[in-house]
């Protein structure tokens, strides 16, 4: 994940605000009832962050955002909702991966404490993709959730589809 994005990301989420009351009606009327009861338990941080990068989605791809779409972008960092974790141990779990690297995850996850629960914030991919499958999300929404930092040659959705929320999340 490109640093810019990430600075962005944590000043962002200093802010302790979710999104607009537009922004999570418009989310909230995108969303099956199973996919709105995982909206609910987001941080609003990061319900405002992906209301932002669902509405860039949007703008990105314009009649091709169809729900689905729109609820992979509203969706995919629902995985972070089982680690409980705030903003600086957030950033501590992003340093801890990056020296550790991401396949320890799986070893932290089943410790206890903040080493779990950071090896479940770097496993949240997975997570959100389990969560929504459960949810009966559309398999775009689920897949995208598990493959969001996936390098682009492992996507296995639409690349257009693909492309344009990466794009989005990056921003």
């Amino acid at each position: 994940m490109p640093v810019l994005h990430l600075t962005k990301r944590f000043f962002g989420s200093l802010v302790p605000l979710g999104p607009s009351a537009e922004n999570d009606a418009w989310a909230r009327a995108q969303l099956l009832d199973g996919e709105k009861a995982l909206w609910n338990r987001m941080s609003r941080q990061d319900r405002r962050h992906s209301a932002d990068v669902a509405r860039r989605v949007v703008g990105l791809l314009g009649d091709d955002a169809d729900r689905p779409v729109i609820a992979a972008a509203l969706l995919h960092d629902v995985g972070k909702i089982d680690s409980g974790l705030g903003t600086m141990q957030r950033v501590a779990a992003t340093l801890s991966a990056k020296v550790a690297g991401r396949d320890t995850a799986e070893l932290w996850v089943r410790s206890s404490g903040v080493t779990r629960r950071i090896g479940l914030y770097l496993k949240h991919p997975e997570i959100g993709g389990d969560l929504l499958e459960m949810a009966g999300s559309d398999p775009i929404t689920f897949t995208w959730a598990r493959e969001h930092h996936l390098p682009a040659d492992r996507w296995t959705i639409d690349p257009a589809i693909a492309n344009a929320l990466a794009a989005a999340d990056d921003d």
